[in-house]
């Protein structure tokens, strides 16, 4: 992607979520509910999305994160990618994490939506 707008600046942005079982169908509604949220919280349109990496922990391979995310109005330029998260005992099960490089106004602070039993993960925010 080319910067066009030297007013923006280069973040990035971490998500996560998770969901109740390994289905195509709560997968969808997880990633889309965390999609919606890191749009909404970050006044973002498809132009300021450079690129989000989805994860997801090794109990979830229903379906592809990105796919559902590709579905968003003017995404068709967005770099989507998916990914396994790594594997650590004791690890948050059934959980999708994102990490969006996005252009924002300056002043702007980046919000990092943890939705779920993902909210644990930082409870920080």
């Amino acid at each position: 992607m080319v910067l066009q707008n030297k007013d923006l600046h280069l973040h990035a942005i971490r998500a996560a979520t998770t969901c109740e079982e390994n289905s195509s169908e709560l997968i969808e509604a997880a990633v889309s509910e965390l999609v919606l949220e890191l749009i909404n919280r970050n006044q973002l349109s498809p132009d300021q999305i450079i690129s989000i990496t989805f994860s997801v922990t090794n109990d979830l391979d229903a379906c592809f994160p990105a796919s559902i995310a590709r579905r968003q109005p003017g995404w068709e330029n967005i770099a989507l990618l998916d990914c396994q998260q790594m594997t650590v005992k004791g690890d948050l099960r059934h959980c999708i994490r994102a990490l969006a490089h996005v252009l924002l106004p300056p002043n702007q602070i980046p919000q990092h939506p943890y939705l779920g039993k993902a909210s644990q993960l930082r409870p920080d925010r």
